[in-house]
């Protein structure tokens, strides 16, 4: 996504100094480090991390108490114990940081910094999914009492498409690879030598970083980055809590920048995959037998990756959706069109209006099952057996959907549209814990 303007109106990524783990302090990095908060699959996922380390970034980011603002507190006690202690330091000095992920022939590389927070209207950061008030509201908290960014949101640009895809790798080992400018430059020169860290996690990503200091370096990348706009890929309510902080003080300083990671995925493309939700208190027998005469229904008794495959085909053709939660799939497709005329907004683009999320929430949840989007209803899952088996043993319904193609994505940010919450899965996602940045004064 580039813009056509000059550089004061693009990306403003500036350098700070790095909060991370001192190996020697804990059993490993990889013990230390967690997916997203949102995409920790609670408790089963939580408990695991909480007892591979004490230190586990999990106690920040998911801290465990009675009440929402005794976890918050508990989580600013454990940070400050933790510096206190030496298990986490600063960075001697400000820098930017490149960040390498690895697994087979997926490769990804980005550059982590603070980015100067601006408003959807300006047009440098997109934003394309809608917020949950009450987690934004939760996560403001935790980060008022922390005074710090625990993990860096996942944002994207387009550089133009210099580079194909598979081409990275193998370009980064040319001779030639010194002529390439910009941050790409910039990131290809710096995974030469030696990175600050390397670990591997249990999920078999490698992940590597390297910092920029070098002022050279950093006015290159900012000259780059200062021509292009971001679209979110994942992060939309850690970035409205930024947006909130950064008002509620007066004097934005450290608080008129978040921590984030950006991807030019011209050079090195994301995956796209769904979020599945689990519905509660919604017996999927109950679910299957209220869509009669509103959609087609159909059993799959195919394990998941075929039924998958079947929801696959079955979205090539219109809305599709894929039920489990009784030891069977049900592939529900076909809705009645009468019926999406009446429910489905009609002040929206077509493109917004004929997604699968939209029809989900319009027609599904608020018209035919009834059910409230809030947490005590409905869990918003990444991983798509953890959905499964959650509903399989709550006995509830996992409802299953298709991704959303990356260009309908953009097309709808560019025209500021917002499709509905948790529609999206960009990845890979950055590890939590591998650097983090203080918003105390003077950080």
């Amino acid at each position: 996504m580039n813009t056509t303007g000059p550089a004061d109106k693009g990306l403003r990524l500036i350098p700070f100094h790095g909060l991370r783990y001192v190996p020697e302090r804990v059993g490993s990095l990889s013990a230390v480090t967690s997916p997203p908060y949102d995409v920790v699959v609670r408790p089963d996922g939580l408990h695991h991390l909480e007892s591979a380390d004490p230190h586990n970034i999990v106690r920040l980011i998911l801290p465990q108490a009675a009440t929402p603002g005794e976890r918050h507190r508990q989580a600013a006690r454990t940070l400050a114990r933790w510096l206190a202690e030496g298990v986490l330091a600063p960075d001697p000095e400000p820098a930017l940081y490149v960040y390498e992920q690895r697994k087979g022939e997926l490769l990804q590389r980005g550059v982590i910094g603070a980015l100067a927070l601006s408003s959807p209207s300006d047009g440098i950061v997109l934003p394309h999914e809608d917020v949950m008030p009450d987690v934004v509201a939760d996560r403001a908290a935790l980060m008022r009492a922390t005074a710090a960014n625990l993990e860096p949101l996942l944002l994207t640009y387009r550089s133009g498409g210099e580079v194909t895809a598979g081409a990275p790798d193998v370009l980064a080992d040319a001779p030639d690879v010194l002529s390439v400018a910009g941050t790409a430059g910039v990131i290809e020169r710096t995974v030469r030598r030696s990175p600050l860290l390397d670990t591997t996690t249990e999920d078999g990503f490698s992940h590597r970083l390297w910092s920029v200091t070098d002022p050279g370096d950093l006015a290159e990348i900012a000259d780059d980055l200062g021509h292009h706009q971001a679209l979110i890929a994942d992060g939309h309510h850690r970035w409205a809590t930024y947006l909130r902080l950064r008002d509620e003080h007066a004097e934005a300083g450290p608080w008129g920048y978040g921590l984030v990671l950006l991807i030019d995925t011209a050079r090195y493309p994301l995956q796209v995959r769904s979020i599945h939700r689990v519905l509660h208190q919604l017996p999927v027998d109950h679910a299957v037998e209220a869509l009669s005469g509103f959609f087609r229904v159909r059993t799959v008794d195919d394990p998941l990756p075929d039924a998958l495959d079947a929801l696959a085909d079955a979205t090539t053709m219109g809305n599709a959706f894929l039920l489990a939660g009784n030891g069977r799939f049900h592939l529900v497709d076909r809705p009645d069109q009468e019926l999406l005329a009446r429910t489905v907004p009609v002040d929206r683009p077509a493109a917004w209006r004929a997604l699968d999320a939209t029809v989900l929430h319009a027609t599904l949840l608020d018209h035919i099952w009834r059910i409230p989007d809030a947490p005590e209803h409905i869990a918003y899952i990444h991983d798509t057996a953890a959905a499964v088996d959650k509903a399989e043993r709550d006995g509830s319904t996992a409802v299953l959907l298709h991704p959303v193609r990356e260009e309908v994505v953009r097309e709808l940010a560019r025209q500021g549209v917002m499709m509905p919450r948790k529609s999206t899965s960009f990845g890979p996602k950055p590890a939590t814990g591998l650097v983090l940045r203080s918003l105390a004064p003077g950080c």
